[in-house]
């Protein structure tokens, strides 16, 4: 009977971990799947709100969990909760809804954000970027490697070029259209050239930048102003070379400002931007920006997306000629930047050198390298 008794316990306690299991800590894959029966929900809810009911996206708030919809209003209207109770209430899926009225100045977008096409909802470390990395350019803070041939005014060699670098985001308020808003984050880079014809692969230049962008996104408009901070180093083992540089102490604190457009696959952009701070100190401050991109939505070869960039700068310093940089190549993985993808690109760039002391000096080169995004 005693052994009867601890087998009866025994089952009744597998029993009960079971359910704890069951209940408290749900399967992966019934997570997700509920996670996406609200995100499906809540498109669909939106959709007859706004396409059959006409109601404007910044005056209401919509939120789903667990089948469970709560929508917000900023102004009382019995026959708009009406409406919404009739046409959403036999929705298949949909366990309840909540209609709730917030005073006027309670949650709704001030006079400003409405300006701006901002909800009024807000995250704080979001993923990605608002304004998307520019392709071509060549001092984009990114992680790369890629190796060049370089020539300039009696000099060729093999060039290695790496960066390190990458956008974090602080904090973004959402835009009344998918994928708009505000967003301020904190940008930096290293960007380094070596040498691969010497013995001990020479370190040339590294330059480090550091600098806080506010990006904004409305429909296929988007802007990036940009303070940020740059300094270049030689490598020691180039200044104790046969014939060293005279070394010019370059660092400077510098404003951006380039607004882009996009349209389908295409997109341009044009800005310039202005030098603060700056030593030397004699370094003429202005600088245009532009150029052209296209990313196709369709893989070519091997799941890889093809896309290209033109990316043109034209500096005071140099009474304003044109230095070029051409990049094309495959993408892999998700296109959004803060996803993990990767590119294989051919690179040409022709003009004044584009790093560290060197921005007095002609140069071209031509090469291979692969892009990582995180």
């Amino acid at each position: 009977m005693l052994r009867n008794a601890t087998c009866f316990n025994f089952t009744r306690l597998i029993a009960a971990c079971i359910c704890c299991r069951v209940f408290l800590f749900p399967s992966p894959s019934a997570t997700a799947a509920g996670r996406n029966e609200d995100a499906y929900l809540s498109g669909y809810i939106a959709a007859i709100l706004e396409r059959d009911l006409l109601w404007a996206k910044d005056s209401y708030r919509l939120k789903v969990v667990n089948g469970m919809a709560t929508i917000t209003l900023y102004e009382d209207d019995p026959q708009r909760r009406e409406a919404a109770g009739r046409q959403l209430r036999s929705i298949d899926g949909l366990q309840t809804l909540t209609v709730v009225v917030k005073p006027a100045d309670a949650g709704r977008p001030g006079a400003a954000s409405r300006l701006l096409g901002l909800s009024g909802a807000a995250e704080a470390f979001p993923t990605g970027d608002l304004f998307r990395p520019l392709i071509a350019d060549p001092k984009q803070p990114r992680f790369f490697a890629g190796v060049n041939r370089f020539r300039s005014t009696g000099v060729h060699y093999t060039m290695a070029s790496v960066g390190f670098g990458e956008t974090f985001g602080i904090y973004r308020f959402f835009g009344i259209r998918e994928g708009g808003g505000l967003q301020l984050s904190v940008a930096g880079g290293l960007l380094a050239q070596f040498n691969l014809d010497t013995p001990s692969y020479d370190l040339i230049n590294a330059d480090y930048t550091i600098g806080i962008p506010l990006t904004y996104r409305h429909g296929d408009n988007s802007l990036r102003l940009r303070i940020y901070h740059q300094s270049s180093h030689l490598g020691d083992e180039f200044l104790q070379s046969v014939n060293p540089p005279n070394r010019v102490n370059l660092s400077f604190e510098a404003i951006e400002l380039i607004y882009s457009r996009e349209w389908r696959g295409w997109r341009v952009y044009g800005g310039g931007e202005y030098l603060m701070h700056k030593e030397p100190d004699d370094l003429k401050p202005l600088s245009a920006h532009w150029g052209i991109e296209y990313r196709a939505g369709k893989p070519l070869v091997w799941n890889g997306r093809p896309l290209a960039g033109v990316d043109m700068k034209s500096l005071e310093e140099n009474d304003w000629p044109i230095d070029t940089s051409v990049k094309a190549g495959l993408e892999f993985g998700h296109p959004d930047p803060g996803q993990r993808r990767l590119r294989l690109m051919a690179e040409w760039y022709k003009g004044f050198d584009p790093y560290g002391q060197f921005y007095n000096n002609k140069v071209e080169y031509v090469g291979l390298g692969v892009f990582l995004g995180f």
